[in-house]
């Protein structure tokens, strides 16, 4: 059935919307070659969106020509503000933006593992609260009265360790992490009432990350193993995020594989791939090879470690760890891959993003010796990064579809 006139005008404003976040400011003409719409239907729905304060005239275009200037429309940054979470065992880093995405405030806070549950959450709120308030997100709201909550925090992206329950999307309870985690989402929800608080797993949010603006956005399918003071996994297949029945997928941490001297439990990944691949298991490895480094700041010491050996590559010690480490991830690649023929694994976090390429490559050449499917090995650009900016892309995509959305359904 053609749709309703109701429903074109909605298609038609949400197209125009996704066109100037991706494009930036454009002028109606612009939008009517984009959109193969005619010039009285744009020039509705520019009115629509102008009127609803979604759309604002930007600048103007042409002076180089005869005749009056074109109008340029932009979407209003500011109509909405968003804030993104990364909840780690041993602090909270939150980054606060405008709609387009563009950082008005960050922070971060250290939590010491003796903290206690209520202190733990009362810092982390603390932090969003601090942080919404820098960027003009709580208080007082900017003058536009005529559009209610312009420029307050709309919605709050969060990326923690453990599983995502897929039936409430709610974290899940999960032996050996904080109990502050869990009390951490809804004490936000509390505290920031008119925010929606969005939660997902940390190395899920990586992998958007990585698939919009990494180095997978060419690929549709591909898996990420999440290398930092843990191991994980996230996979994409046709384009999609893969939770699982549970939430569980990707957890390779408990994968049982060889040179492990015991075999995980479904409450310890302990002897698990965890036990090759986490940034403990890296550091003695290192230490067997004679490799040493100093963290800089929070991040894995696994990090430090493989970025001292590929500047000291060359030398017997730095390569011969560097080959064995190469080795234990080629396993856990192996694994998923036979599974899964993702045909790309991008090795991420702040170990992936330490090693690079050339880490990358070894793990691609002793890959292709022990798999018979041809997979490209890729290093993470963004490094532990990747989580923030994936929880800042779940809340944009999350404040748009609404404030995207047509009034009716609002």
């Amino acid at each position: 059935m053609p749709a309703s006139p109701s429903t074109a005008r909605a298609i038609n404003d949400r197209l125009a919307l996704r066109l100037l976040q991706q494009e930036g400011p454009l002028t109606a003409g612009r939008l009517k070659q984009l959109t193969g719409l005619s010039r009285p239907t744009v020039a509705d729905l520019v009115e629509r969106l102008t009127a609803s304060g979604l759309v604002t005239v930007v600048g103007e275009s042409g002076e180089q020509r005869r005749g009056p200037n074109a109008r340029v429309y932009g979407i209003v940054a500011d109509r909405a503000h968003l804030a993104a979470l990364d909840v780690r065992t041993e602090g909270v880093s939150v980054v606060v933006s405008d709609l387009v995405g563009r950082v008005l405030a960050e922070a971060s806070v250290p939590i010491g593992e003796g903290t206690g549950t209520g202190p733990a959450v009362e810092q982390a709120v603390a932090l969003v609260e601090r942080a919404a308030k820098e960027a003009g997100s709580l208080g007082v709201s900017p003058p536009r009265e005529l559009v209610p909550g312009w420029g307050r925090l709309h919605t709050v992206g969060i990326g923690a360790p453990g599983l995502i329950d897929p039936a409430s999307g709610e974290l899940r309870n999960s032996t050996g992490l904080p109990a502050w985690h869990r009390r951490l989402v809804a004490a936000l929800q509390e505290r920031l009432p008119e925010a929606r608080v969005l939660v997902e797993n940390e190395t899920n949010l990586a992998a958007l990350a990585e698939q919009r603006e990494g180095v997978a956005r060419d690929r549709d399918t591909f898996v990420l193993l999440w290398l930092g003071h843990g191991t994980g996994a996230a996979v994409v297949l046709d384009g999609a995020l893969r939770r699982g029945a549970s939430g569980g997928t990707g957890e390779i941490g408990f994968l049982p594989v060889p040179g492990t001297t015991s075999l995980p439990s479904a409450t310890d990944c302990g002897g698990g791939f965890h036990s090759l691949v986490g940034s403990a298991a890296i550091a003695g490895l290192a230490a067997e090879h004679g490799v040493s480094a100093r963290p800089e700041g929070y991040e894995p010491h696994a990090a430090a470690l493989v970025r001292q050996a590929l500047a000291a590559a060359g030398s017997p010690a730095a390569d011969g760890f560097l080959d064995a480490l190469a080795d234990r991830l080629a396993i856990g690649a192996a694994s998923v891959g036979a599974v899964l023929d993702p045909g790309c694994v991008v090795l991420g976090g702040e170990v992936g993003q330490a090693g690079g390429a050339p880490l990358a490559a070894r793990v691609g050449r002793r890959l292709a010796r022990i798999s018979p499917l041809p997979t490209e090995v890729r290093a993470s650009p963004l490094g532990g990064g990747a989580v923030l900016r994936g929880a800042l892309l779940t809340a944009r995509d999350g404040a748009q579809d609404e404030l995207f959305a047509p009034p009716s359904s609002r």
